[in-house]
């Protein structure tokens, strides 16, 4: 991850190497070069809006016991309808070959939770600097190799990690020895066999940040670039028939490097699967490491151009699956929530924040389950499902004021379009043949004509 713990001399090697390439890009386009809709088994168009849930402190015996039922009653009641996941190779897979059955309950019951408030999960391979051999979580020892090369921890900088030798020569391993591949391709069969018929899990994200080796005289993008195209793509290709062989339905979720944070296009190629979402973090360097958001950069623009060429490439829709400063009280962060929310609704399918927990630093909420500062900004009106075309749909914070504009599908389609509302007195307007059918604790459904145009518009009381 880019964020956490990151310092200001971690921040300046990373702008260094990225300089080369940094400039302020125009706007994406959001007519009809679109980025390509989420749909549900159904046909309906979805968006995807929620939070990172996750355990890294326990592992083994205790793993995942920090994340509680609370943890998604509270995301449906604030207007939440979706989580990734964070789970970690080296718990489920302690030896070589031998699969913690325990660890597979764990998550199992926590997938119970998330059906249980209707949300809907994104399994997480998360890794942070490869794995337990650097004192992370992620890929187990046992297939982490380094050919003897070294590694010097930086625990106040601990990003910077991902430059030492041996983890960078870890990367290399596990992409390219066989029967790593292989490890690894079980890893996700063993997931995919044990989940594919959960009724919460939407989808699996098959690398948390990969990274990987810089040859000598590489900056940092054309790295990133090489790792994406030639080590990324094949993996990604390799992981996403091992989850096919157990689940059919599932979205497979694919990352870039976190170097797409700076507004570097990504080097990926085409996944040979019908059901692809690219997945990018969405994260600032300079904000990272505590600085104040600067609108005059023009970093959320430039993100939005380079980030949105990849799904316009190979039609696939884009989930942000990690996003959020540490620092949200500074001066400009209410101006940061609330462009980044408008730039995230021209382009994505939706996007996992970082963190749902109950505290400081990155949660969402404090001890009382309070929104902190400028996070809720983050909760709006938003259409979960539409049951047809969507001609347009934003929300007005300055108003109050949700505008879904939409043609219902016709007679052989789904009929009822649902919405999700946070917490407050809203009222909701329905015109152009659909009627409100029901409303109650967050969320409302209208049932539509075939073919009607409808508007729906939702005002705060």
């Amino acid at each position: 991850m880019l964020r956490t713990r990151t310092t200001l001399a971690a921040t300046l090697v990373v702008a260094a190497l990225l300089a080369p390439t940094s400039a302020r890009a125009e706007p994406a386009e959001t007519g009809g070069d679109a980025t390509p809709p989420l749909t549900d088994e159904r046909g309906r168009v979805l968006t995807l809006r929620g939070w990172n849930v996750e355990d890294k402190a326990n592992r083994g015996d205790a793993a995942l016991s920090a994340i509680t039922e609370k943890h998604f009653r509270d995301l449906r009641a604030k207007g939440f309808g979706f989580a990734r996941l964070l789970v970690f190779w080296d718990d489920l897979e302690p030896r070589p070959g031998r699969y913690s059955q325990t660890y597979l309950r764990k998550i199992e019951r926590v997938l119970d939770w998330a059906e249980k408030y209707d949300v809907k999960v994104l399994i997480d391979a998360h890794q942070d600097v490869f794995g337990p051999a650097f004192g992370h979580r992620g890929v187990p020892a046992w297939a982490t190799r380094t050919d003897g090369l070294p590694f010097t921890p930086h625990p106040d900088d601990w990003f910077s990690e991902y430059f030492e030798p041996a983890v960078q020569r870890a990367f290399t391993h596990l992409y390219e020895d066989e029967d790593l591949r292989r490890a690894q391709a079980r890893m996700w069969r063993v997931l995919a066999d044990r989940f594919e018929d959960h009724p919460a899990v939407f989808g699996y994200d098959l690398i948390n940040e990969p990274m990987g080796e810089l040859r000598e005289g590489e900056d940092l993008p054309a790295a990133a670039r090489r790792i994406e195209r030639d080590q990324l793509t094949p993996m990604y290709n390799r992981l996403a028939d091992a989850v096919r062989s157990a689940d059919r339905d599932a979205w497979v979720f694919v990352e870039p490097t976190p170097i797409v944070g700076e507004g570097v296009p990504t080097g990926l190629g085409r996944i040979d699967d019908p059901k692809v979402v690219y997945a990018p973090h969405f994260y600032n360097t300079g904000m990272e490491a505590g600085a104040d958001y600067d609108p005059a950069a023009g970093w959320i623009e430039s993100y939005e151009q380079a980030v949105t060429l990849y799904p316009k490439e190979y039609k696939v829709p884009v989930v942000v699956g990690e996003w959020g400063p540490l620092n949200n009280s500074l001066p400009n962060m209410n101006r940061f929530y609330r462009e980044a929310m408008a730039s995230l609704g021209r382009y994505t399918s939706g996007w996992a924040g970082y963190v749902w927990c109950y505290g400081g630093g990155y949660c969402a909420v404090d001890g009382t389950g309070a929104f902190r500062t400028n996070k809720e900004l983050t909760a709006e009106p938003y259409a979960e499902a539409v049951a047809g075309t969507v001609r347009s749909a934003a929300y007005d914070p300055g108003a109050g004021v949700y505008r879904l504009s939409y043609d219902a599908a016709g007679r052989r389609g789904p009929r009822v379009t649902e919405l999700s509302l946070p917490p407050g007195d809203w009222r909701i307007t329905v015109r152009g043949g659909a009627r409100l059918l029901r409303e109650d604790r967050g969320r409302a459904s209208i049932l539509a004509a075939p073919g009607a145009r409808v508007t729906v518009t939702v005002t705060r009381g």
